[in-house]
């Protein structure tokens, strides 16, 4: 792993899978999700996860014009790095799932390296008595028949239309064997060092939030990449800032935000999103931890500088 002088610091917004009923204050409008992350960037944020939602329902859209009602404002606002989501949702196809990322072309794009099945996402049904909106007990419900597909074909088609505009890639590893899914596109000469890999750690489906498994992880990754690479952590909910600083002190650049983790603390919710990267900057800094600016970033991720705005 590439040793890092200062901690990068990413904020995933909004993401797709916290719904408008479990916070109020979840970003939903193109001005929500422009403000917090703004708001973000100024707390610290180098790095700026987005992705976008029906501002009447609150759903999650891949909708490019949607991304255009706030990317331009995020960007004309700060210096922080872009990052847009490739993810989508399990029934999405590639061409919804990358089109924000062609039309605007970011300096970064988040790549799931392997395809995975959520579980037990249908019991969040009993956690909450009155849902504001019926797609949002549809998407739990229904989560036990869903799969996010990231086939071999699925990944290269990703990597030649949204690589060919010089995005570079976050590598998305929700479990170990997606370590060597990256390391198979890189022998092949589709993802070209130094790769930027982060892994995901308590998504149904994947690895498991146990500790050792962090440490883990870094040994694989080592094995595997050397020092030709930058590593990340992820994690949710309550164990997001356990893991980060875990990750951090093992040398891992750190991410947070509503995508993730909708709490600051037990029974508290995180009012924004630059509440949570207040904090993780606060835990940072009191490990002697330097964080990385925007240009600090680009420079130790190899990103070309800027974002491409159209709306």
């Amino acid at each position: 792993m590439a040793k890092n002088q200062k901690v990068i610091l990413t904020c995933a917004v909004t993401g797709g899978v916290h719904t408008p009923t479990m916070s109020p204050y979840l970003p939903i409008t193109p001005d929500e999700i422009a403000d917090q992350a703004i708001a973000a960037a100024q707390a610290g944020a180098a790095i700026l996860h987005l992705h976008a939602r029906d501002p009447e329902t609150g759903r999650p859209t891949l909708d490019a014009e949607v991304y255009g009602q706030f990317i331009g404002k995020i960007r004309r606002a700060t210096d922080a790095v872009i990052n847009i989501t490739t993810g989508g949702s399990a029934g999405s196809t590639v061409d919804q799932r990358i089109a924000a990322a062609v039309r605007f072309k970011p300096e970064l794009a988040s790549l799931n390296m392997g395809s995975i099945s959520p579980y037990g996402r249908e019991q969040v049904i009993d956690r909450y008595g009155n849902w504001k909106h019926d797609w949002e007990v549809e998407l739990f419900n229904g989560a036990k028949s869903r799969v996010y597909v990231n086939t071999e074909e699925v990944i290269e088609r990703i990597i030649e239309e949204v690589g060919g505009n010089g995005t570079r890639f976050e590598c998305e590893c929700y479990d170990v064997g997606h370590l060597y899914n990256v390391a198979y596109f890189a022998e092949r000469g589709l993802l070209p060092p130094p790769l930027i890999i982060q892994t995901v750690f308590g998504f149904s489906g994947g690895i498991g939030v146990d500790p050792g498994n962090v440490a883990y992880v870094r040994q694989v990754a080592d094995r595997l990449f050397g020092r030709d690479y930058h590593w990340s952590i992820l994690a949710p909910g309550r164990h997001q800032f356990q893991l980060c600083t875990m990750g951090a002190v093992f040398g891992a650049n750190v991410r947070v935000g509503l995508e993730d983790n909708l709490y600051l603390g037990k029974g508290q919710l995180a009012r924004s999103n630059a509440d949570q990267v207040t904090r993780m900057r606060q835990i940072l800094e009191l490990l002697s931890l330097a964080v990385a600016t925007p240009d600090d970033a680009r420079q130790m991720l190899g990103l070309r500088e800027s974002c491409r705005v159209e709306n």
